[in-house]
């Protein structure tokens, strides 16, 4: 997946909940929990159960059947707007289907017991912490991305560097998964910097901002490696869209 390896984190473990789920594809989604990164603390529930006891809280990650009728995800989504800790909810569906609203993403149904220890992995990574770096000479525009990215359906850990340089710099020495990285900067672009991330730290993802309406700069930084680009102004939902490219859930 397009996010790097776990990093030191505070999670002794993870309680994650299936609902509606049953046969070989439940038995494949247990053995894919047991061979987790991190222990995980398993529950499986029929849906009128199971949406009771996402109510009472404790539960980090849920992932709902697929084939549930949609009155039934969504109430399995309103069962935690009250809850101080609220999970993130997963979708099993089929490829190209829609993600109903309000779900953190869509996982698709393991063929085998690898790809069922792949999904678990993916819902794992969403709890842990994201470091992400932003990196854009103004301040004012560094505080307005800080706003966007804290709006976003993920938690990210934010940090801010004012110029290309010192941002490589510090990726040496940090450990960090992404990088949201200003084109336009004094010195070196936004592009140069990209290659030399690339080069030196190739497992940090790469997302380009830029207010041009040059296509040319998109590509460049596509060629060079980059997750994503933005064009200013950006929104919550654009970063949700390039975050479910970098967990792996766009199904």
């Amino acid at each position: 997946m397009g996010a790097g390896a776990p990093m030191n984190h505070e999670f002794v473990s993870l309680n994650m909940m299936l609902i509606g789920f049953a046969g070989s594809e439940l038995e494949l989604w247990r053995q894919g929990v047991a061979l987790a990164s991190i222990p995980v603390d398993l529950s499986v529930y029929d849906t009128a159960p199971g949406i009771a006891a996402l109510a009472q809280g404790g539960v980090d990650i849920c992932v709902l059947d697929g084939g549930l009728p949609d009155a039934v995800k969504q109430a399995a989504l309103a069962s935690t707007k009250a809850l101080r800790s609220r999970p993130y909810l997963f979708v099993r569906a089929a490829r190209g289907a829609a993600m109903p609203a309000g779900m953190t993403g869509m996982l698709t149904k393991p063929v085998d017991v690898a790809d069922a220890h792949r999904l678990v992995e993916l819902c794992v990574r969403t709890k842990l912490p994201t470091r992400a770096l932003v990196v854009d000479d103004s301040s004012t525009m560094r505080g307005i991305v800080r706003k966007i990215l804290s709006a976003c359906r993920f938690q990210l850990e934010l940090h801010e560097s004012e110029e290309g340089l010192a941002a490589l710099e510090r990726l040496r020495r940090e450990p960090f998964d992404l990088v949201f990285l200003d084109y336009n900067m004094p010195g070196f672009d936004g592009c140069e910097i990209l290659s030399e991330i690339k080069r030196e730290v190739p497992q940090v993802a790469v997302v380009m901002m830029t207010a041009t309406v040059d296509t040319e700069v998109a590509d460049r930084a596509a060629a060079l490696g980059a997750l994503g680009f933005l064009r200013k102004p950006f929104y919550p939902a654009d970063i949700d869209r390039l975050l479910d490219r970098f967990y792996g859930f766009a199904v």
